[in-house]
């Protein structure tokens, strides 16, 4: 680059083929095909210019000067390029040819004057992998004159301009016939016992690529995102190979779409009628979440898939959801709505500390693992509080653990809002502690009356007398020593609170004449300060219903008395009616 009037090699290092892409263009030389850092045995003065800059301006105001043995070595395809295709990827788009070497004029192809070996050497030329869909108009007509040239390509070439060629007979295309052509990934795991196991590109006897998280998150593809300086590092992937839930808000929840032919990797949905609990727990564990949470039709919506017409029949021990008996479903059509939708929860916990809302972070992948934090903050540190159902985070800090464990970064927290999905497995010796906004047990309520006798508050309704006595007792498990119990009694018309402390997790609260305003609902509320927050806890409701012992007493006394009443008069019936001479025979019994 000419900077400040001098040439000078531009710094090779953090470079992927994104921001390649850009320069290629402004030298109108078509696709980036590849970005590599070159060192030299020496140092030198160079332009250093970021990734950043550049592919959000490309002009000279992104150089700084600097000192580096690293230089941008880059190759662009020259010849050919993929235009308006996928976001994602360099590999998809309509196809534009350098027709006018000297005047640099771009066309398209006909559809016609085109065929799979002249894509296979279209793909090698851009650095892809084979060519997978070949469609005219896939990607729009576009502006460019259409190239009146039929490539005889014999597959091996290197360049679509060393392949034969000759005029085409169709000296027009009609609409629609531009060629749109999608090349395959050139990515792959080796060394795994499958397809979808492995290592990520590269082998550990050489220096391998390194693939930056934030490109690969924000859509690209895998080979764009591949930086131009290289590592001692590689990566090891293991795939669910077989099922994957898609539109979701997080890896662990989605429709469900399970790969149904394995020879032409054809996905689709499944319906809710042939899917129960247990085949969703094995397909939760084949995803490496937790156990599943949520299982409904249609909540991430249809999709394009087609409908699998199996019905699943698991056991929920399966290791993958292939692996478990299926029968053809009874119903061979699925009505709309009831495509399987499902949400995994997310394996997360906090250990060693006093309640599920406090400790140390640990994530499950195969095993328990501990997690390290990364320029985390409150921020970061409330996703995991809200996915344990915990509040918000009060406090997070890091202590030195006994083994390695795995890191999580910050960015990728806030980009990808559920945190499991940005942990790495870089060793660090530090683990993250943390505490959640409800860390307290919840405290129980009992009461003590002379109509009830001791009981907890499990029946939520208690009876008391009027002018008689009744304790209520707030307690919790031991957590923290101290704190203070504060005892909240609502009626239909006034509010009251009592406070006293707690001695051993513990208070009672007497009330020695009970009187009609004490009917109400009641509740214990425990309050600490700890960690320099006051925390505090709610008990369940108690509702104390105040009876009026006048009809008590009444029915005390007129009850017995009616009954030595009627007992009498029974008495001197019968004893008259013994007295008595025979009747006749047919009133005996009756008289009996």
């Amino acid at each position: 680059m000419k900077h400040q009037r001098e040439w000078r090699p531009v710094e090779g290092p953090y470079w992927t083929l994104i921001e390649a892409g850009s320069v290629c263009r402004k030298l109108n030389c078509g696709s980036a095909v590849s970005v590599e850092s070159t060192e030299t045995s020496s140092v030198r003065s160079m332009w250093k210019i970021t990734p950043y800059c550049i592919y959000r301006n490309i002009e000279m105001i992104c150089a700084t000067s600097s000192i580096s043995n690293s230089s941008l070595d880059l190759t662009c395809s020259d010849s050919v390029r993929l235009v308006n295709g996928s976001r994602s990827s360099l590999c998809s788009g309509r196809l534009v040819v350098k027709s006018n070497q000297s005047n640099h004029q771009w066309s398209s192809v006909c559809e016609a004057n085109f065929d799979r070996q002249d894509a296979e050497v279209v793909c090698r030329e851009l650095g892809c992998g084979a060519p997978s869909v070949l469609q005219g108009a896939l990607y729009g007509e576009g502006e460019a004159p259409m190239l009146t040239r039929e490539f005889q390509c014999g597959g091996n070439e290197s360049s679509l301009l060393d392949c034969r060629s000759s005029d085409s007979a169709a000296r027009s295309c009609s609409s629609g016939k531009a060629v749109g052509l999608t090349c395959s990934a050139p990515v792959r795991l080796v060394g795994g016992k499958s397809r979808c196991a492995g290592r990520g590109k590269g082998h550990p006897e050489r220096s391998v690529w390194v693939i930056e998280p934030e490109c690969v998150q924000s859509g690209s593809a895998v080979r764009e995102c591949v930086m131009s300086n290289s590592s001692l590092l590689f990566v090891h992937l293991t795939c669910s190979d077989s099922v994957r839930l898609e539109n979701g808000s997080s890896l662990c929840s989605g429709r469900l779409v399970v790969k149904s032919n394995q020879s032409n990797h054809q996905w689709s949905s499944v319906c809710e009628d042939d899917f129960d609990r247990q085949d969703a727990e094995v397909v939760c564990r084949e995803l490496g979440c937790g156990a599943p949470s949520v299982l409904q039709g249609a909540l991430y919506g249809e999709g394009e898939a087609p409908m699998l017409t199996r019905e699943f029949q698991c056991g929920g021990n399966e290791s993958s959801l292939l692996d478990c008996r299926s029968s053809d479903s009874a119903a061979r059509s699925c009505s709309p709505g009831k495509a399987v939708g499902l949400t995994c929860s997310e394996p997360v916990r906090l250990v060693g500390g006093i309640s599920r809302c406090a400790g140390y972070l640990e994530v499950k992948q195969g095993d328990w693992k501990g997690v390290s934090e990364f320029r985390w903050t409150l921020k970061e540190a409330d996703v995991t509080c809200r996915e344990l159902d915990c509040g918000s985070a009060l406090y997070i800090g890091q202590e030195r653990a006994q083994y390695s464990i795995m890191q999580s970064y910050a960015d990728c927290v806030q980009f990808a809002a559920v945190w499991r999905n940005c942990i790495t497995k870089n060793p660090t010796p530090f683990n993250l502690n943390l505490t959640c906004s409800d860390l307290l047990l919840q405290p129980k309520i009992s009461v003590s009356s002379f109509m009830d006798g001791d009981s907890e508050a499990q029946q939520q309704v208690f009876r008391v007398v009027k002018g008689s006595t009744f304790t209520i007792s707030c307690s919790i498990q031991p957590q923290y020593p101290g704190g203070s119990f504060q005892l909240t009694f609502t009626s239909s018309d006034s509010a009251h609170n009592y406070t006293q402390p707690a001695v051993n997790h513990s208070a009672n609260f007497l009330f020695p004449v009970v009187k009609p305003a004490h009917q109400g609902n009641y509740s214990c509320v425990y309050h600490l300060y700890v960690f320099s927050h006051n925390f505090s806890s709610d008990s369940r409701l108690l509702f104390v219903n105040v009876l009026d012992p006048t009809p008590l007493i009444i029915r005390a006394v007129v009850l017995p008395l009616t009954l030595l009443l009627v007992n009498t008069g029974m008495y001197f019936y019968c004893k008259a009616s013994r007295g008595q001479k025979p009747r006749i025979q047919k009133n005996t019994e009756l008289d009996n």
